[in-house]
């Protein structure tokens, strides 16, 4: 059986949930129709001609792309231009195209981490803090013989977390009293008569981001017809995510070395690199994409190297005069995504018992040559 196309970018947003993205960045659905089976999806980090060839020739029906096919509103769509023959393309061969940008920079195992575990640092944080989940407390009052199947419920919703610690919350044993009215169809007791039901009420943390989907888990994993619950707010906060990685080599190696690491990690034709290739590397930053105005981030997070796409001759000479060096593998070292992201899907949509398969595109969209 195949997945369904909201299905499969259910499971694209579970690594990648849209909230987490830069604000009015140009995410998601973009062209065609997730309504219809999907047989195999092709994982992008460009969406150009090659890529859509290469999606017609696997039988692909679905693209899943980094970078984003449509930036502003269309004034019009003539088949004429590059874009618009594209897009006519994709169309004829009911190509659907979705896109996840920042949300997988964003996104633990993301981006940003795929890049950061290919250079093997010991990551101790972000260059920016982008969103932090506000937490909320649950609390549900359950019969003591479904109290497993509620918690596993809302653990497996998401809720339940503090820090590293999974599957946390407190329970306390108590009775319930109630009197079924006429018309209900109570799980315990009858109606008219005052019930008294041996209860565990149940507190656990909630992220707000998934608290649609931890009150929903509940509520079908609960026996009652009417379910007693509370939803409070708290000041605190859960875990915040970030765009870029700062963290440590395991030894110190010369700015040289770590530039041809940096080449090879990310199997890019060529670095560019800003600073005396002799100077000692230990912290490095990471972001994937263009980071010109990251490197003040950089230097407040004492790292000794930026490693970025797309850094211009301005920024090169203000980090030199910073202090900081740079090895930009450009852009096109994002495409490092592609094997990871299908892999993940594939991992879940086997759990899912799912016959839809995920593709890394093989089309290299690097737009630069040496000469």
């Amino acid at each position: 059986m195949f997945a369904k196309g909201q299905t499969v970018i259910q499971l694209v947003e579970r690594l990648a949930p849209k909230h987490i993205a830069v604000p009015d960045d140009k995410i998601g659905l973009q062209l065609g129709t997730l309504r219809k089976e999907i047989r195999k999806v092709l994982v992008a980090l460009d969406v150009t001609d090659e890529v859509v060839e290469e999606a017609i020739r696997v039988n692909a029906e679905l693209i899943v792309a980094h970078h984003a096919i449509i930036y502003r509103p269309l004034s019009h769509l003539q088949t004429d231009t590059p874009a618009g023959r594209l897009y006519e393309k994709l169309i004829k061969h009911e190509i659907a195209v979705y896109i996840a940008h920042t949300n997988l920079d964003v996104a633990e195992g993301g981006v940003n981490d795929m890049m950061a575990n290919a250079l093997k640092l010991e990551v101790s944080g972000h260059l920016e803090d982008i969103h932090t989940d506000k937490l909320k407390k649950l609390v549900v009052f359950v019969p003591d013989t479904h109290q497993n199947q509620v918690r596993e419920a809302m653990f497996g919703a998401g809720a339940g977390w503090i820090g590293k610690y999974s599957h946390c919350s407190f329970n306390i044993a108590g009775t319930g009293t109630f009197v079924p009215q006429e018309g209900t169809n109570p799980f315990i007791g009858k109606p008219g008569k005052l019930e008294r039901a041996s209860e565990i009420r149940i507190e656990t943390i909630v992220p707000e981001s998934v608290e649609k989907k931890v009150v929903q888990a509940m509520l079908k994993a609960h026996p009652y017809e009417e379910v007693a619950y509370d939803l409070y707010p708290m000041d605190l906060n859960g875990r915040t995510f970030g765009l870029g990685r700062v963290g440590k080599l395991k030894e110190t190696v010369k700015l040289e070395s770590f530039a041809r690491q940096v080449k090879q990690a990310f199997d890019v034709p060529f670095v560019r690199v800003v600073g005396d290739l002799d100077r000692d590397i230990k912290k490095v930053a990471v972001l994937g994409g263009s980071g010109s105005r990251y490197v003040r981030h950089a230097i407040f997070a004492g790292a000794d190297v930026l490693v970025t796409g797309d850094i211009d001759y301005h920024t090169a000479q203000d980090a030199i005069a910073a202090g900081i060096a740079i090895v930009d593998p450009g852009h096109n070292a994002e495409k490092i995504l592609k094997n990871h992201v299908a892999d993940w899907l594939n991992e879940r949509l086997i759990e899912q018992k799912a016959d839809t398969r995920a593709v890394a595109s093989e089309v290299d969209t690097e737009t630069f040559k040496l000469l």
